[in-house]
């Protein structure tokens, strides 16, 4: 079982700079764009979605860029994607399980985006007033969207959202614990001095390090 780090808060402060370094969250590590446009923040979310799914997380980032590469990289185009073009585009990805169900969600998905929001979840974030909590649970009556594709979502979207801020994912508060900093999002915004941009790209790189497992890489021991 992997045990926690114990170690001083100046180090703890920068060894969270050098892994906020790279100035970029979770899914701009892998080639998603996060900015403030309708076009970027639906990605985001279905990239979410995808990633919430149970399997190797390079399939769901896989299966995000095909649905990108398509042309379906807003909910507009992907509300007018076919059900069939969508299950052979993500099953050439190397989706796995049962990818017709995933096709029909992501489908259900746009069409509601586009419905309520015209395409734009900028406009959930206005019908929320800016509320953290309502932001949450209007994300969460999105089809496909549960409370840990919220956080997954939450945890890209601070950076431009900061009031949603702190956010951190299992996988982040799993390094988080292992590496000693920190037990909560909390933990890490002090870490992060309280900046939501620092912050999404320090979470974002926690999650990296323990899906791709490079805690040797980090803490230089085996």
């Amino acid at each position: 079982m992997a045990t926690s780090l114990i170690i001083p808060v100046e180090d703890r402060k920068r060894l969270a700079r050098r892994l906020a370094g790279t100035g970029r969250g979770f899914a701009e590590q892998y080639g998603f764009r996060v900015s403030n446009n309708p076009a970027s923040l639906f990605q985001v979310l279905y990239l979410s979605v995808l990633l919430a799914r149970r399997g190797d997380f390079r399939r769901a980032l896989d299966g995000a860029r095909a649905l990108r590469d398509e042309g379906w990289d807003s909910a507009a185009r992907l509300a007018r994607s076919l059900h069939e073009d969508r299950v052979r585009v993500l099953r050439a990805s190397g989706q796995r399980g049962d990818v017709a169900a995933v096709a029909d969600v992501l489908g259900d998905l746009a069409r509601t985006v586009v419905e309520r929001y015209r395409g734009d979840l900028r406009r959930l974030r206005a019908v929320a007033h800016h509320d953290p909590v309502r932001e949450r649970a209007l994300l969460a009556e999105l089809p496909g969207v549960d409370e840990q594709v919220v956080d997954l979502f939450l945890r890209e979207a601070q950076a431009l959202w900061p009031e949603v801020a702190p956010v951190a994912d299992r996988r982040a508060l799993a390094a988080a614990r292992r590496l000693g900093l920190g037990r909560s999002a909390d933990d890490l915004a002090g870490l992060a001095s309280g900046e939501s941009e620092q912050l999404a790209w320090l979470v974002g790189a926690l999650a990296r390090v323990e899906l791709e497992h490079r805690y040797a890489e980090v803490t230089g021991r085996p």
